[in-house]
């Protein structure tokens, strides 16, 4: 018997009109998966708002293989909206998707959450954005807090929850009916590093070729990419024979560029506009780099982590919780003290004059990720939420 699914998403969408959505790239991949993976139909309650979608692509409303419904910004979720399925999967980072609960023990729907940010992380989020007073962080901390409670007595009255990354496993394991750890991210068995880049990239390193550092995301304060010079100022000053390729636009854009030209650093240093994932950035992250520098500091479940670890690459960051808890599963790289960069400088240096030790964090790496690829995260998801309509 087909079951019926509601999906609430934070993705952006853009009304292009006739018919036509601006969706990003990325979600329509995923959201193939969900449809393939489910027994029936399959909604996606969108909210409008967004003004550009970077890597969007234009879709016909009728040609997409799965059902959408637009929300209002700040529409709420309510049990109407989840009255003609029989699961509806929440997003537990919303603060617009958190019913009470008595709506979920009412509601027609199995109400399943996901959930990837931890209390935190909010919190950390608040406190590293420097575009709010302090009187502004204050009352955004308490809001939070406020939010944190409704989100714990929600996440008691639902049947799953469903994790992206061991930070927000171990927060909410607790509560809830039946728990799934993911891990998300975007590569297919047919993007990872194969053997003869990996064989390319050891003759590369062992032949005594400038170590190759690479960098991709969004360029904001919060994701600590205002290290990244002052890192590549450091190895300089040690003696490293480096470059660092930085692939990403954001506020810290034209400080970094400046940076770059301010310390003569335009041979090493190289910051370049964001580039596709599949076309662009993922051949270049298997063919072009040794180790991917990261100086995330918040404890949220990058793509990145599995995506750079499936390009055969090892990554060295600070210690986050979500990073050093993959790292100690996975050997997939090193750790520095968080906003360290001295360490971390130092960690660079070493690895320069021990590049056995590089290869065999890429080949962890590599196996690692070749785990938690794309398409079978989406099939252990669904068959999760599959079970819990059969209770």
């Amino acid at each position: 018997m087909q079951k019926s699914l509601a999906m609430f998403v934070s993705a952006p969408v853009i009304e292009a009109g006739s018919g036509k959505l601006v969706l990003d790239k990325k979600f329509v991949s995923g959201m193939a998966l969900h449809v393939q993976h489910w027994s029936g139909p399959v909604t996606c309650f969108i909210r409008r708002g967004a003004t550009e979608i970077p890597f969007g692509g234009r879709y016909d409303i009728g040609e997409l293989d799965f059902r959408v419904r637009i929300l209002e910004p700040e529409e709420r979720v309510s049990v109407d909206h989840l009255a003609d399925f029989d699961l509806a999967l929440l997003s537990g980072d919303s603060y617009l998707d958190l019913l009470a609960p008595e709506a979920i023990r009412k509601a027609r729907s199995a109400v399943v959450y996901s959930i990837e940010y931890t209390h935190q992380t909010r919190l950390q989020i608040i406190s590293l954005d420097d575009t709010r007073s302090l009187p502004r962080k204050i009352y955004g901390m308490a809001w939070t807090v406020m939010q944190e409670y409704k989100r714990k007595r929600a996440f008691r009255a639902a049947r799953g929850i469903q994790a992206n990354g061991y930070p927000a496993h171990t927060a909410y394991r607790d509560m809830g009916g039946s728990q799934l750890l993911y891990l998300d991210n975007r590569m297919k068995p047919a993007m990872f590093a194969t053997p003869q880049e990996m064989n390319a990239r050891k003759r590369h390193l062992l032949s005594g070729e400038p170590l190759r550092l690479i960098h991709s995301g969004r360029l904001e304060p919060m994701k600590g990419a205002q290290d990244l010079v002052p890192i590549a100022r450091l190895l300089g000053e040690r003696g490293v024979d480096f470059t660092l390729t930085i692939y990403g636009e954001g506020s810290l854009s034209s400080a970094i560029s400046a940076d770059i030209h301010k310390h003569w650093l335009q041979d090493c240093v190289f910051l370049k506009d964001p580039v596709d994932f599949e076309r662009e950035l993922v051949p270049l992250t298997r063919n072009r780099a040794d180790i991917f520098l990261s100086c995330h500091r918040q404890s949220d479940p990058s793509c990145t982590y599995i995506e750079t670890m499936g390009c055969g690459v090892p990554i060295a960051g600070y210690d986050n919780k979500m990073w050093s808890a993959l790292m100690a599963e996975s050997k997939a790289g090193w750790i520095a003290p968080l906003g360290d960069i001295r360490a971390m400088a130092d960690r660079l240096a070493a690895l320069d004059k021990d590049r056995a030790s590089i290869l065999e964090r890429a080949e962890n790496a590599l196996q690692f990720a070749q785990g938690w690829d794309f398409e079978s995260q989406f099939r252990k998801r669904m068959e999760h939420l599959e079970n819990l309509t059969r209770h």
